[in-house]
C-alpha cells in the first residue's frame, strides 16, 4: 500500500481539474431542441446573434427526439417545461430554483424576447421600445400573428394531410384554406416590403424569424409550391440566403 495516498491524492487533483476545465468551457447556453419549425426560430436566432456578439451567445444543443417523447419525461417537464414540449433554451448564466443547469425558458416567442432583451443590447434583430416604439409594436403584432395563427393552424394542416391515422376531407380543407389565408396576409404585408417590421422596407428582425421557419416547411401542410404567394415566395429566399440562417437550419446535427 506504500505510495497509494500520494497516488489517490494526485488522482483526486487531476479529477477536480477536469472537472473545473469541463465547467469552464460549457458555452453559456443550451438549447433543448429538435429540427422542427418552433426549434428552428432559436437555432436561426442563436447564429444570427453569434454572428454578431460572439461566443457571448455560443449555445450547446441537447437533442430531444420527438419520436421517443423525451420532451414528455419527469425530468424533462420538472425542470425544463411543464408544458412537454421544445425548444427549451436555459441560461447559465442565470441562477436557477428547478434543478435545471440555469435560468429555463419555453415557448418560442417568449426565448426570441428574452435573447433580445438580455442579449442584443444593439438592437440589431429587434427594436428599442423607447427610441423606436411603432417599430416595437410592430415586430409584436407579426409575432403574436405568427404565434397564434400561422404556427397552430400549420401544425394542424401538417397533421391532417400527412400524420392522421384516418383520412379526414373535411379537416384536411379547413386547415389547409386557413394556411393559405394567413399566408395571403402576409403576402399584402410585403407588398411594398422586404421584412415583416422596421422602417422603410422593413428590417430583418425576429418577428421574420419567428415565422420564417413555418413558411418554409410549407410542403408539410399540404400547399405545392408558394408561387401563387410571389412576395411571400422571395422573403423565404431572401432570408433563407443569410449564412447565420443556413446554419441554424441544420441544428440539431443527427445522424
Amino acid at each position: 500500500m506504500f505510495g497509494s495516498s500520494p497516488l489517490l491524492a494526485a488522482t483526486a487533483r487531476l479529477r477536480s481539474i477536469n472537472r473545473q476545465m469541463s465547467t469552464a468551457i460549457k458555452a453559456p447556453f443550451v438549447l433543448y431542441t429538435e429540427g422542427t419549425p418552433n426549434g428552428r426560430k432559436v437555432s436561426v436566432y442563436l447564429e444570427e446573434l453569434k454572428s454578431i456578439y460572439g461566443t457571448k451567445v455560443a449555445y450547446d444543443v441537447e437533442h430531444i427526439s420527438l419520436r421517443t417523447n423525451k420532451q414528455k419525461e419527469p425530468w424533462y417537464i420538472q425542470t425544463l417545461s411543464p408544458n412537454g414540449k421544445i425548444p427549451v433554451l436555459v441560461d447559465r448564466n442565470r441562477p436557477t430554483t428547478t434543478g435545471a443547469e440555469g435560468f429555463a425558458v419555453f415557448e418560442t416567442a417568449a426565448i426570441l424576447l428574452y435573447l433580445s432583451q438580455h442579449y442584443d443590447p444593439d438592437h440589431k434583430l429587434w427594436f428599442d421600445v423607447a427610441k423606436q416604439p411603432a417599430d416595437y409594436s410592430e415586430m409584436l403584432q407579426w409575432i403574436f400573428f405568427a404565434h397564434g395563427g400561422v404556427g397552430p393552424m400549420q401544425g394542424q394542416s401538417s397533421h391532417f394531410n400527412k400524420f392522421a391515422p384516418e383520412d379526414i376531407p373535411y379537416a384536411k380543407k379547413r386547415y389547409l384554406d386557413e394556411v393559405k389565408r394567413l399566408y395571403g396576409v402576409l403576402e399584402i404585408r410585403l407588398q411594398s416590403r422586404n421584412y415583416l417590421a422596421g422602417p422603410g422596407t422593413g428590417v430583418f428582425s425576429i418577428a421574420d424569424i419567428n415565422v420564417f421557419p413555418w413558411i418554409r416547411g410549407y410542403k408539410f401542410a399540404g400547399i405545392e409550391s408558394l408561387d401563387e404567394f410571389p412576395r411571400l415566395k422571395a422573403w423565404v429566399d431572401r432570408i433563407e440566403a443569410r449564412p447565420a440562417v443556413q446554419v441554424g437550419l441544420t441544428i440539431p446535427k443527427t445522424q
